[in-house]
C-alpha cells in the first residue's frame, strides 16, 4: 500500500518547522515520509488514528462511502495541509490518493506529549482544529443552500485560493471527485463549467481541462444564477 521514501534516521526531518508548525521549545520529534501511489488508501474509517499527516507533495481526498454506495467527499487536502487530526480515537473519513503523494506523518501522542508543555504548539492544533470546523461548516452550508452553478462557482473560488500559480489553477482531482465533492453528478458539474466558460468567467488550458484560467473572479464570486 505505501513505499517508505525516509529509510535513513539521519535524514529523517525531526523538527515540527518540517511539518508546518511553529514551537517554543524546538522539540525533536520524529517525522516519517510515505509514497503513495494515485488511488491508493492511506488509512481508513474507523482505524485507529494514530498518526496527524501533512501532505509533501500531491494531493489527498477524504471521504465518506454512503449507505446507498454513492461517494461523498469531506475535503481535499493539498500541498502543506495537516490532517488526520481526530476529536476521537479512531478516523472518522477513509483518505485516499488523488495522485502520486508523498505525505508526512507524526505519531499523534508525540505531537500531544509536545503540546502539553509548548503553549505554541497547543496554540497550532487549536487552531487546526477550529480550521477543520470552519470548513465542514462551510462544506454543509454549500451542500444545502447553493445551486449546483454556485457550489461549482464555490469549489473553484476554494482551489483558486489553494491552488493558483502563475495564473493557473491545476486541478489534481477528476470531475467525478468534485461531483463527489459537491454532491452533484459528474453530468451536472460539466455543464456547470461549460456554462462558466461560456459566460467568459474562465477558460481551459490543454486537452484534460483540469488546468482553468480564472478571467472573472469578481462576476465568480458574485455568481446568483440557477441551475
Amino acid at each position: 500500500m505505501f513505499v517508505r521514501i525516509a529509510t535513513d534516521s539521519a535524514q529523517r526531518p525531526n523538527s515540527l518547522r518540517d511539518l508546518g508548525m511553529t514551537s517554543d521549545s524546538k522539540a525533536i520529534v520524529s517525522l516519517s515520509e510515505f509514497s503513495y501511489r494515485k488511488g491508493k488508501e492511506i488509512y481508513g474509517e474507523k482505524e485507529p488514528a494514530e498518526y496527524v499527516y501533512q501532505v509533501k507533495a500531491g494531493a489527498v481526498r477524504s471521504y465518506k462511502l454512503l449507505s446507498d454506495g454513492r461517494r461523498q467527499i469531506g475535503a481535499f487536502h493539498l500541498r502543506g495541509d495537516i490532517f488526520g487530526l481526530e476529536n476521537g480515537s479512531e478516523h472518522r473519513f477513509t483518505t485516499e490518493a488523488v495522485i502520486d503523494t508523498t505525505v508526512r506523518l507524526i505519531r499523534r501522542q508525540s505531537l500531544e506529549t509536545v503540546a502539553e508543555s509548548d503553549a505554541t504548539v497547543a496554540k497550532n492544533l487549536l487552531s487546526l482544529t477550529t480550521n477543520n470546523l470552519q470548513h465542514a461548516e462551510d462544506h454543509m452550508l454549500l451542500l444545502g443552500r447553493k445551486t449546483s452553478l454556485e457550489r461549482v462557482a464555490a469549489f473553484l473560488l476554494e482551489m483558486d485560493k489553494r491552488l493558483t500559480a502563475a495564473g493557473i489553477m491545476a486541478l489534481p482531482m477528476s470531475r467525478r471527485d468534485i461531483a463527489d465533492y459537491l454532491g452533484l453528478t459528474l453530468e451536472t458539474v460539466s455543464r456547470a463549467l461549460s456554462r462558466l466558460h461560456e459566460f467568459g468567467v474562465l477558460g481551459f488550458v490543454g486537452n484534460t481541462q483540469r488546468q482553468i484560467v480564472l478571467l472573472d473572479r469578481e462576476r465568480l464570486a458574485g455568481l446568483d444564477l440557477q441551475s
